[in-house]
């Protein structure tokens, strides 16, 4: 059995996959496997530069090119930030061996005077240090409180998106990918997954009877109802591509619209990804989709989704609502096209307060991050509250590669005025 792992002391998301290794080492040998480890690149979404996303396809053919070459009869990818979850996928399904994923989980939240912080706050925080809000040494002590934890992003951003659509697809186990990165109970499902790539050696499944069509309407679907990463378009389209199948924008746009939003979990509610696990995590949110849903596909635990969730109590709980009162009718990710995206584009409109849902303003336009930085806080630059500001040649072709801009700070002449919305969208290529 192979373990592909993307640790790297570069990569302060992965470093949790030590840890994993050994336990999925356990669960093979208690399987009557021989386990054997082996690395490919890593990719830190902070740390790498130009982008990840300029070397998302490299890493990918760095782990199919191990996976195909090695003396391996199936594989565990151990994998964490963002462009790692998606490149081992689209390797190991190149590869097509047997394959199953898990991430390193989520990283505990931080603490700054008296509030609970998680990523996202540090766009806030950001803003509030631009502004002067917080000085140089309150700066300095907030830096090691807001990530006090090895692990990935604390909210849905792109990692834990990507773990439960790993989940969702049949790679990961049931109810693995909401565990956080220092919970026993993620050591004990690495041991599971252990067992598991053994009995999967023997049995199947191969990567490509996983990612079908409808697996991959069912992933997206998962992303549009709790309020997923819109990067997750793009990777989706990557697997979908791998596997000779075209999803067209119209056609996530469709899913979209006939989804409804039920999970209100940061960056989308005020709620945290661990209350979404104790609610039940992927298997709760499908049981809640069961009549969208393709629930005859196969898990990863050797299932179906049928019989993870026919005993499943209903949603009860603050971040997961039940089908029956949604959040919104509609999906949180829109599907968009004009012409800013003439191929389309995504928007996560579940993040934003419903008064953004529509706006007609002036546009403010950014020749990329170099222009963004030199002028967004200038006193004179020609903006107000009802001005769109574009940030143009940041997408999969301009930058090169899609830069982790994240979002277009709010100028400071409006934040010290009061503005705090903003509703971004990141746009198709």
């Amino acid at each position: 059995m192979g373990i592909c792992t993307s640790w790297s002391e570069l990569n302060p998301c992965n470093l949790p996959t030590r840890d994993l290794a050994s336990a999925v080492r356990r669960g093979v040998t208690d399987a009557g496997g021989i386990a054997l480890e082996f690395p490919t690149i890593s990719l830190s979404e902070a740390l790498v530069h130009p982008t990840t996303m300029l070397l998302r396809n490299l890493m990918a053919m760095d782990v199919e090119e191990m996976i195909t070459a090695s003396p391996i009869d199936a594989v565990v990818l151990l994998n964490g930030c963002d462009k790692t979850v998606a490149a081992q996928l689209v390797g190991a399904l190149s590869a097509g061996k047997p394959a199953l994923s898990l991430g390193s989980g989520h990283r505990a939240a931080g603490g700054w005077r008296g509030q609970t912080l998680t990523i996202d706050d540090s766009w806030r925080l950001a803003d509030e240090r631009r502004t002067g809000r917080i000085d140089d040494d309150a700066w300095a002590r907030l830096e090691g409180c807001l990530s006090p934890t090895p692990g990935v992003c604390n909210v849905l951003g792109t990692a834990v998106t990507l773990a439960m659509v790993a989940e969702i697809l049949g790679f990961a186990l049931p109810g693995s990918a909401l565990l956080p990165a220092a919970s026993p109970q993620r050591l004990a499902v690495a041991e599971a997954t252990g067992r598991r790539a053994v009995e999967a050696a023997r049995r199947g499944p191969a990567p490509r009877t996983l990612v079908t069509r409808e697996a991959l309407h069912d992933a997206w679907r998962l992303v549009c109802a709790v309020g997923g990463s819109t990067n997750a378009a793009i990777h989706l389209q990557a697997l979908a591509g791998r596997a000779d199948i075209d999803v067209p924008m119209d056609e996530l746009r469709r899913i979209s619209e006939t989804t409804p939003t039920l999970v209100r979990v940061r960056p989308n509610g005020p709620h945290s990804l661990e209350e979404l696990e104790r609610e039940g995590g992927v298997p709760a949110v499908v049981r809640e989709l069961a009549d969208v849903m393709h629930l005859d596909r196969p898990t990863a635990g050797a299932t179906t989704w049928r019989d993870i969730v026919r005993d499943l109590p209903a949603a009860e709980g603050p971040a997961l609502r039940p089908r029956t009162d949604p959040i919104d009718p509609r999906g949180a990710i829109a599907v968009l096209r004009g012409s800013l995206a003439p191929s389309g584009g995504v928007i996560k409109r579940s993040a934003a307060t419903p008064e953004l849902d529509g706006h007609v303003g002036p546009a403010v336009v950014f020749d990329g991050l170099d222009d963004l930085r030199a002028r967004i806080d200038d006193p004179a630059l020609p903006v107000t509250k009802d001005s769109v500001l574009v940030l143009r040649n940041v997408g999969p072709i301009g930058a090169p590669g899609m830069p982790e801009a994240g979002a277009i700070p709010i100028p400071a002449n409006l934040y010290r005025a009061g503005v705090r919305d903003m509703c971004a969208s990141p746009t198709g290529g």
